[in-house]
């Protein structure tokens, strides 16, 4: 690529207009994340990897480990699309400010309320003569201090610190990645290929080192040690496909990839049934080794990262091209963080009142995700009314 190309890139990043309108598409794909985020820890006691309660059923085992292995690597995606629009039309402190009120601030309160009362049920299932207060107090002070799903906020929180750092050094440091997202366009399997090649260097070799299980815990801030890069590489180039020109790049409501939805779809089940394929391998062959062999974990992260890209496509690909109102995606869209963050304790909690009955696996899982649903979702409703909520939620 000549420097004039990237000079061209450059002022189109410059001068790119800030978005007008929203991208109903986008909102509907980040709504469904939401609904998947749900559905994964409704059913997760009812797998075999989690298997917390007296029933079960495989088809969540089957579930899960989709969910496992693109859900937040995609919600990173969608979140940095946008951060370098916001660098580039408000000041750093701006930025930050809005950063640290819509990140900072309900990690730092979900931390101390929201996941202690989640985990509580947890723990009063194993001592049922514990009190909240003492529990509260041992998480605190002592620990273990799990952060449940929100560890994803103040990761996020984090990658938008870097970014705004390279901003400042250089605006056009990501002119490279938007300059192919509009040669995407036509062809968006030059940027599954980027996604692939990028996130296999990262999170393979991470992968093989850590371990899949390995976590790296501070207290109540906590990430998973092999994925750090992997969501490190979807939130930057996320970035710069959203520098500038969203309309005009792969993201494009006009595109190729809002036509070829089903295409991408199928490189997923080939990548995702090879998955299971190795995860008999690891049960059936290998007798399920707490520490598996290096080309295991190297064949099984290639088709992860394979599966995770081809997935994200695919529900990119489906929203973009959507012409159907999704009244339920569409009316979640101002909602959906909060349920996000609220919905823990709720799915928590009603797992624990389902423990004792005697119900198959996937009416505990039903119940445990539409409730989990409509609490949230109202939970949500009434936190947002309250005096400058909406700009945190």
């Amino acid at each position: 690529m000549t420097s004039i190309s990237y000079s061209r890139e450059s002022a189109h990043l410059r001068s790119a207009p800030r978005t007008a309108s929203r991208n109903f598409a986008l909102d509907r794909a980040r709504s469904f994340l939401t609904l998947i985020v749900v559905l994964h820890h409704a059913v997760i006691p009812y797998t075999h990897f989690g298997h917390t309660d007296p029933k079960s059923w495989i088809g969540f085992d089957v579930v899960v480990t989709a969910t496992d292995s693109f859900f937040m690597a995609a919600f990173f995606f969608l979140s940095g699309l946008f951060v370098w629009p916001s660098l580039s039309h408000k000041s750093t402190a701006i930025h930050l400010r809005d950063r640290l009120l819509r990140l900072g601030l309900p990690f730092a309160i979900a931390a101390v309320s929201v996941i202690p009362l989640a985990y509580y049920a947890i723990a009063l299932r194993r001592n049922p003569d514990l009190t909240f207060t003492a529990f509260w107090w041992k998480t605190v002070t002592a620990g273990p201090w799990p952060s449940g799903p929100i560890w994803f906020v103040w990761v996020l929180f984090a990658y938008d610190l870097l970014a705004t750092v390279l901003h400042r050094l250089s605006p056009n440091l990501i002119a490279p990645i938007n300059h192919l997202s509009r040669q995407c366009f036509d062809h968006p399997a030059r940027f599954f290929l980027l996604l692939f090649v990028v996130t296999a260097i990262v999170y393979v070799p991470a992968l093989i080192y850590y371990s899949p299980n390995r976590w790296f815990e501070f207290g109540p801030f906590s990430v998973q040690a092999s994925r750090i890069l992997l969501y490190a590489a979807y939130f930057f180039i996320a970035a710069g496909v959203g520098a500038a020109h969203l309309d005009q790049g792969v993201l494009s409501a006009g595109g190729r990839l809002a036509k070829s939805s089903r295409s991408w779809m199928l490189t997923a089940l080939i990548s995702y049934g090879l998955m299971w394929v190795m995860i008999y391998i690891k049960r059936g062959i290998l007798g399920n080794p707490d520490t598996q062999p290096v080309w295991y974990l190297a064949i099984y992260g290639l088709l992860f990262v394979t599966f995770s890209a081809a997935i994200l496509l695919t529900i990119l690909g489906f929203f973009l091209g959507s012409k159907h109102s999704w009244n339920m995606l569409d009316r979640m869209q101002g909602d959906a963080y909060g349920i996000f963050l609220v919905h823990y304790p709720i799915v928590l909690w009603l797992q624990y009142w389902l423990f004792d009955y005697d119900l198959p696996a996937i009416v505990k899982a039903t119940i445990a995700f539409v409730l989990t649903v409509v609490l949230s979702w109202a939970v949500t409703a009434v936190l947002r009314k309250l005096p400058g909520a909406s700009h945190v939620l």
